[in-house]
C-alpha cells in the first residue's frame, strides 16, 4: 500500500517521498486471530502508525493453540502482543446481556461491546491514540450492522477513538481520520460475507498462513444453549461459575430430576477431562468393566443415585443386561453399588438428554 501524505504529516527534507509524523501514535488493534483482525492491524501499520495487538481471552476464545498461531502471526507481522484474560468478567455479559439474546445463547452485541470495553482500557493502559478492529459492515447480522457498529462504539465509550480500517469509508469519519493520522484513501469499503475482497488483501501484504473462518461461537449451538439454559433455570445465573461454563461442553448430560443432572463421557479424553471436575460433585466409575466415567451435580437421594448409575452402566462394555458395580466417590468417600443397566431404548434417556 502506498503511503499517502495527510494533514498531521510532513515531508522528511532528506526523503521528500516518504512521509513522517508530527508526533508519533499508537494504536490498540483488537485480534481475535483471524484475517480479518489481521489485515486491519496491517492496514494501519503500513501508514506508519505503531500498532500492539490485543487478544481479549474470554470464555469462548478459543485454545492455547489458537493463542499460539496467534503469537506466531504478531511475530511475522512484527507487532507487539498483549493477551488479556478477561473471562471472570465476561461472565456477567453472558449471565445477563442488556441487548438479548441471538439464536441461541449468543449475546453478540453485548459481547462486542464487552470487547472494546477492555480494548479502550488498554488504549489507556498503553497511552495509545485509538483502537482498530477487524470488523466489516454486513458480515455478521446481529452485531455489525451499521446501527449495531455505532452503538458498541458508543456505549463502549470509545467513540471517535475507534476505527474500522476495512469497512471506514462506508462509516462515519472517526477521530484518526479527521485528525489526518490516517487517510482515508488508505481505508477499505468492504462490506458484506464474502471473503475475496479480504483473501486478496492478504495476497498483496504478503500474508499467506492465516486460519480459515471457523465455526460460529459455541453459544449458538443448539446443544450448548440448551445446556446453559437448563444451568440458568436449575442454579440460578449468578451460580453458574467458569467451571460450570467450561463443564458444559464436555460429555453427554442428562436431566434427571429438578436436582440432579449426570454428566456421561464419551471417550477417554472426555473421562479424563470430568476426572479433573469431581470435586464438589460426585463421580460414579465402572469397576470391573469398561466404561465411562461420569458426574452427578447436585444433591441425590439414594435412590437418584442408583438410576444415575443405571444410565451410566448403559454405555459401559459389559455383556448386555448383565449388571455393573460402581465406585461412588462423594464429599472424599468413597462406595459401591451393583445396578442393572437402562435399556438402550428406554424412553427415559431421551426424555432426560439435554439438547
Amino acid at each position: 500500500m502506498i503511503l499517502r501524505e495527510c494533514e498531521g504529516m510532513m515531508k522528511n527534507s532528506g526523503q521528500p517521498n516518504v512521509p513522517v509524523r508530527m508526533e508519533s501514535r499508537t494504536a490498540i488493534a483488537a485480534s481475535s486471530g483471524g484475517l480479518d483482525s489481521l489485515l486491519a492491524a496491517e492496514v494501519i501499520r503500513r501508514t506508519g502508525i505503531d500498532v500492539i495487538l490485543l487478544h481479549v481471552q474470554h470464555l469462548f476464545s478459543g485454545s492455547e493453540a489458537g493463542r499460539t498461531r496467534l503469537r506466531a502471526s504478531a511475530e511475522r507481522l512484527g507487532m507487539p502482543l498483549r493477551i488479556v484474560d478477561a473471562s471472570e468478567e465476561h461472565l456477567e455479559t453472558i449471565r445477563r446481556p442488556r441487548h438479548g439474546y441471538g439464536r441461541g445463547m449468543n449475546p453478540c452485541v453485548d459481547c462486542r461491546i464487552f470487547m472494546l470495553k477492555v480494548a479502550r482500557r488498554v488504549m489507556e493502559e498503553e497511552g495509545a491514540s485509538f483502537v482498530v478492529t477487524g470488523e466489516v459492515l454486513g458480515q455478521r447480522p446481529k452485531s455489525q450492522h451499521f446501527k449495531a457498529l455505532q452503538q458498541a462504539a458508543v456505549e463502549s465509550r470509545l467513540g471517535d477513538r475507534l476505527l474500522r480500517p476495512l469497512s471506514a469509508n462506508l462509516l462515519p469519519d472517526t477521530l484518526p481520520v479527521t485528525e489526518g493520522w490516517v487517510c482515508k484513501e488508505d481505508l477499505f469499503s468492504m462490506q458484506g460475507r464474502s471473503r475475496e475482497p479480504q483473501i486478496a488483501l492478504a495476497k498483496a501484504f504478503g500474508i499467506v498462513d492465516y486460519p480459515q473462518p471457523a465455526g460460529g461461537c459455541l453459544l449458538i449451538e443448539k446443544t450448548y444453549a440448551a445446556r446453559l439454559r437448563d444451568a440458568f433455570d436449575r442454579l440460578g445465573r449468578d451460580a453458574v461459575d467458569l467451571d460450570a461454563f467450561r463443564l458444559l461442553r464436555h460429555g453427554r448430560h442428562f436431566r434427571l430430576s429438578e436436582r440432579v443432572k449426570v454428566i456421561v463421557g464419551r471417550n477417554k479424553q472426555e473421562n479424563d477431562t470430568l476426572d479433573r471436575f469431581a470435586p464438589g460433585r460426585t463421580r460414579i466409575e465402572p469397576i470391573d468393566v469398561m466404561g465411562p466415567t461420569a458426574l452427578v451435580e447436585g444433591d441425590p437421594m439414594d435412590e437418584e443415585l442408583r438410576l444415575a448409575a443405571s444410565l451410566v452402566a448403559r454405555y459401559c462394555d459389559g455383556e448386555a443386561g448383565s449388571r455393573v458395580t460402581f465406585d461412588i466417590l462423594r464429599e472424599g468417600v468413597h462406595r459401591e453399588i451393583d445396578v442393572p443397566p437402562l435399556l438402550a431404548d428406554d424412553p427415559q434417556i431421551t426424555a432426560w438428554r439435554i439438547e
